[in-house]
């Protein structure tokens, strides 16, 4: 697996549980696995226990009119039987962060600002994907697979059938692409072509073959090579099928007329990581059972909640507004990424007139993101009339987060899109029921049966099911038991890595018939 993410590593969203999630389920089914990453420069290697794997070379790293190479090192570590694998190189260890630019980045050089993606994204992703390449051929190994996860890996396929000397190694290895978010700006694609030429070396033919919107698009040059997927079978759906297609810039549309088709696989997740009657694993002050109906573990871990965020020493977090420790009353929880992807827009809509409406609900949420949508939001948290009932805190802590999962009565996902969605697992195995927009692989989510859902995009369509879930809370106490038990009997039952590994090595095998044929 080549990926810019890795749980406990390095990560900025779903993708680095996905990783670490499937790698590891691969090992107990027996197969070798190897996963490649970069090294950032908030990563410590030695300190992290790995060890320097020997090789040192350069690579060829071309930009336009310039020819170039970049030396890069190696460091390894086997975490629970996966392989895992470093790239050191100067150009990764600048970075501290794994897609944008840092606050300590921007007080260094002010052209790096906060939250800005990093300007030499195409590069670092081509030295990533070249590192993987030439390791393989430095140590002599022959893949059967190259597990390419997202646009900042899918050239690899494209590399290994149009490169000479790679095309003849890489002649027997085949390649899968999973796109984890195929949104606008996901794609990591690039407008200068001959640089995405230079720095590649994929011959022109393949650059303007992967040409989509005027730009090399790294999922258009890697799709004509492998076979790829998507996080959920509604989400591949809604690409190939419906105009949701145009968040991603026609990408889905794009690929069907070429006749590459999308096939779904809804992530998995490992419900023992997230189990609240073993608590010491997240940090919890308390045990508690959503399947059996035993919830007084919830009130200890709300306690603890409101004692931290009413006195917050957490490194990074600003809490905004104020919470009241109410275990009686409904508390409403968010943990997410403030965008409009991610619907928290329109959540800033809906708040205020549910916060007004209803004066005993409580509402915390934790995240970071747009300025526009973090003032909405702190700004309606510092409210006079809202005093006890509502906070905000920017930033990000997980232990914050898994405290906040577990002591909540209903987790909001208003989402304008979402191919899975894990967030929802999380807060369903702590017996936090999903109020969602039904999109993409939200829709995992049946309304009624393991939580609530709506369908339009407004703050109207969301306010509405909020008070609907209030009103189960209140008037039938026993449907909400009954529906926290379903969603974690229902996840244990279909979404463990177990069940989901199979459909992905049904994958792999696609993808070697497709490599032996061509």
């Amino acid at each position: 697996m080549v990926s810019r993410e890795y749980r406990g590593i390095a990560g900025a969203g779903g993708l680095k549980d996905v990783c670490r999630g499937l790698a590891e389920s691969l090992v107990q089914a027996g197969y070798k696995v190897s996963v490649i990453l970069p090294s950032y420069g908030f990563i410590d290697p030695k300190e992290r226990g790995l060890e320097d794997l020997g090789p040192r070379f350069e690579i060829d790293m071309d930009y336009t009119c310039e020819e170039r190479r970049e030396e890069v090192g190696f460091w390894h570590q086997e975490l629970r039987g996966v392989d895992l694998i470093l790239v050191e190189a100067d150009r990764f260890r600048e970075k501290l962060g794994v897609y944008t630019y840092t606050e300590a980045e921007e007080a260094r050089d002010p052209s790096h600002r906060k939250g800005e993606g990093h300007y030499d994204y195409f590069a670092m992703n081509i030295l990533l994907q070249k590192a993987a390449l030439d390791l393989a051929i430095y140590t002599d190994i022959h893949p059967d697979i190259f597990h390419c996860h997202d646009g900042h890996t899918c050239v690899i396929p494209a590399m290994m059938r149009e490169i000479d000397g790679l095309r003849q190694y890489f002649r027997n290895t085949a390649a899968l692409i999973t796109l984890h978010n195929a949104g606008i700006g996901y794609h990591q694609e690039v407008a200068d072509l001959p640089f995405a030429r230079a720095i590649s070396g994929l011959p022109y033919k393949t650059i303007y073959n992967g040409i989509l919107n005027s730009s090399f698009d790294p999922l258009m040059a890697g799709a004509m090579y492998a076979p790829i997927n998507t996080v959920s079978e509604n989400y591949a759906r809604e690409l190939q099928e419906t105009g949701l297609d145009a968040s991603t810039g026609w990408l889905g549309h794009a690929l069907r007329e070429r006749g590459v088709y999308l096939e779904g696989i809804t992530n998995g997740i490992d419900p023992d990581g997230f189990d609240p009657r073993h608590p010491e694993r997240l940090g919890l002050p308390a045990a508690f059972d959503p399947l059996k109906g035993d919830l007084a573990g919830k009130r200890d871990c709300r306690r603890e909640l409101t004692d931290r965020l009413m006195s917050i020493r957490d490194v990074g977090i600003q809490a905004h507004g104020s919470i009241s420790y109410m275990p009686d009353q409904p508390l409403v929880t968010v943990v997410s990424r403030f965008t409009e992807q991610k619907g928290l827009d329109v959540l800033a809509q809906a708040l205020g007139g549910l916060l007004a409406e209803d004066r005993d609900m409580q509402v915390i949420i934790l995240g970071s993101g747009k300025k526009e949508i973090e003032d909405d939001l702190t700004g309606l948290a510092r409210h006079p009339d809202y005093r006890g009932h509502f906070m905000v805190a920017i930033g990000y802590n997980p232990g914050l987060a898994d405290l906040i999962y577990a002591s909540g009565d209903f987790f909001i996902i208003p989402s304008l899109y979402e191919p899975c969605g894990l967030t929802d697992f999380i807060a369903q195995l702590m017996g936090n029921l999903p109020i969602v927009r039904a999109t993409g692989g939200l829709v995992k989510v049946r309304d009624g049966f393991n939580g609530f859902s709506y369908r339009d995009h407004t703050p109207a369509a969301l306010a509405e099911a909020v008070k609907r879930a209030l009103r189960t809370y209140r008037e039938s106490p026993d449907i909400i038991k009954k529906m926290q038990a379903d969603a974690v009997r229902h996840i244990r039952e279909n979404y463990t890595w177990d069940r989901v590994r199979e459909r992905y090595i049904r994958l792999y095998k696609k993808a070697i018939d497709m490599c032996i044929s061509s």
